[in-house]
């Protein structure tokens, strides 16, 4: 069984400590470095072959989202793991914007963690129950009631439903009868459409107009 290859990348020493303790006593997850600093995980990035970063990116003159869209532009295979403990909702909405799909806060246990960097390997979403709070809270602010009507058909609107409860293309495919070459293209089209990049912003169009609960 292949392990999943970890870098740590928090300015706290006690944190690094405790998630390497956990990580390591995993037999699928293996610790391949530890970065203080952006300068310092890039450096790694550079001669290390990730799997996923776990990562904390509220630590001024550390690491911020900057770090996070740098990573996502440039070790886009890569998967990112947020563990947090932001609790300013814009951040954490412009981090998930920013195409993160794994986000915990600091509070969450081993299981969870674990799980987390699972879902970070195969870019699946998995967030803690405060950060869903927080998506669905935006889901029924007052600008959501004045979204204009989808413009997506009703095929579309199928694949956004089921990509937004975590299915991968291939799964898609086989639930509806489809190609995964023609579920790409759907997805294609529905992002050019939505004028959305990312999973992240597919899954929060998802939630905000009530396609999924």
């Amino acid at each position: 069984m292949s392990t999943i290859s970890v870098i740590l990348a928090d300015a706290q020493y006690l944190i690094r400590v405790g998630l390497n303790h956990i990580l390591e006593d995993n037999p699928a997850m293996n610790v391949i470095g530890e970065a203080v600093d952006e300068q310092s995980l890039l450096a790694l990035m550079d001669k290390e072959t990730v799997d996923v970063v776990v990562m904390d990116y509220n630590q001024p003159n550390n690491f911020s989202i900057e770090t996070i869209k740098v990573l996502k532009e440039n070790y886009p295979e890569t998967g990112i793991l947020v563990i947090s403990a932001d609790n300013e909702k814009d951040s954490i909405y412009e981090v998930l914007e920013a195409g993160v799909t794994s986000f915990l806060t600091k509070s969450c246990d081993e299981k969870e963690i674990i799980e987390g960097v699972h879902a970070a390997t195969k870019k699946q979403r998995y967030f803690c129950k405060k950060v869903m709070d927080y998506v669905f809270e935006r889901s029924f602010s007052p600008t959501a009631a004045d979204c204009a009507p989808t413009p997506l058909t009703v095929r579309e609107i199928e694949i956004v439903q089921l990509t937004a409860t975590g299915l991968i293309a291939k799964e898609i495919a086989s639930k509806l009868a489809l190609s995964t070459h023609t579920v790409y293209t759907h997805r294609k089209n529905i992002m050019r459409k939505l004028k959305i990049n990312t999973a992240s912003e597919l899954i929060l169009y998802a939630v905000n107009n009530g396609m999924i609960k």
